[in-house]
């Protein structure tokens, strides 16, 4: 019993906050998403990602570990997810990287940090930094044959996430006043992501549910089976594997819609498996949490 409310108390928050979001949007009040998601893309996550890594207390080499079990992972879910796409007979510009990139900012840094704490924190800033190199290079190609990667050096976060690797290499500290102004810039992000989460999906009308309840249970497992075998492979200790199978275990991120929708993918079709795959992670994660701690 007392696992079950220290697993309620972990994921009750993150998604009050989303169905606030998810509320907020139904009563039909305002909310500019895409001003609320650039301002959090561009000063609030990077900020967040620098000053985690910065200050972070993780051994240098259990984090170069971490690194190794994400891309590892992330191949395991692209090989496992195009399967998936080939034998589904589906789109695959439209369904590939919704299948593979999940939701590992808005929900899974939220779920990290509340359950693991700032060490939790630490490895699933690392495993969704990745993860956002991954899709503004790969899974922008996957989405369009004609994007350019090179996008991906004009992203805050990528920058951030080298400069914070870099300061957590050489030991070094930014002074004192930066820190705190960076630390509380940073400390918007998660509540940011997560009310924005909800008013996202609010927005969004599910298409397709049979196909996308389907999809949903598969990138589950894919996502479960990848973060395990890549934990184990690595030997990550305890808290990091947890965490790297919680984060592959998240949801279709609403950026996959975004994406489909600016390069002509079906967004329509995305945004039912956006919808759908967030609706079945309130039951899913909870349950995987249970197991993890």
């Amino acid at each position: 019993m007392n696992l079950v409310l220290t697993v309620l108390e972990i994921v009750a928050p993150v998604f009050l906050l989303a169905a606030t979001g998810f509320g907020w949007r139904k009563f039909g009040l305002d909310y500019p998403v895409e001003f609320v998601t650039r301002l959090a893309m561009t000063i609030a996550v990077p900020c967040l990602i620098f000053t985690a890594l910065m200050q972070t207390e993780i051994d240098p080499a259990a984090l170069s570990a971490m690194t190794l079990a994400s891309l590892l992972a992330y191949a395991l879910m692209g090989v496992l997810s195009a399967g998936l796409i080939l034998v589904a007979g589906i789109d695959r510009r439209t369904f590939l990287a919704p299948t593979i990139f999940g939701n590992t900012g808005n929900l899974g840094l939220p779920l990290a940090l509340f359950a693991f704490g700032d060490v939790g924190l630490g490895y699933g800033v690392v495993i969704f930094a990745i993860m956002a190199v991954l899709s503004f290079t790969i899974g922008i190609r996957l989405v369009s044959d004609h994007a350019s990667i090179l996008r991906v050096l004009r992203e805050p976060m990528v920058w951030a996430t080298l400069l914070g690797a870099l300061f957590l290499w050489q030991g070094w500290q930014t002074p004192g006043w930066l820190t705190n102004s960076l630390s509380l810039a940073g400390q918007l992000a998660i509540p940011l992501m997560l009310f924005t989460l909800g008013v996202a999906v609010a927005r969004l009308t599910p298409r397709g549910v049979g196909r996308a309840v389907l999809l949903s249970l598969a990138k589950l497992v894919i996502g479960i089976s990848a973060g395990v075998a890549a934990g184990w492979a690595l030997g990550l200790e305890p808290v990091a594997f947890a965490v790297i199978v919680l984060q592959m275990a998240t949801p279709v991120g609403v950026s996959s819609y975004l994406l489909a929708e600016r390069f002509r993918a079906d967004a329509d079709a995305v945004a039912g498996y956006v919808v759908i795959s967030t609706l079945i992670s309130v039951l899913a994660l909870p349950v995987l949490l249970y197991f993890l701690l």
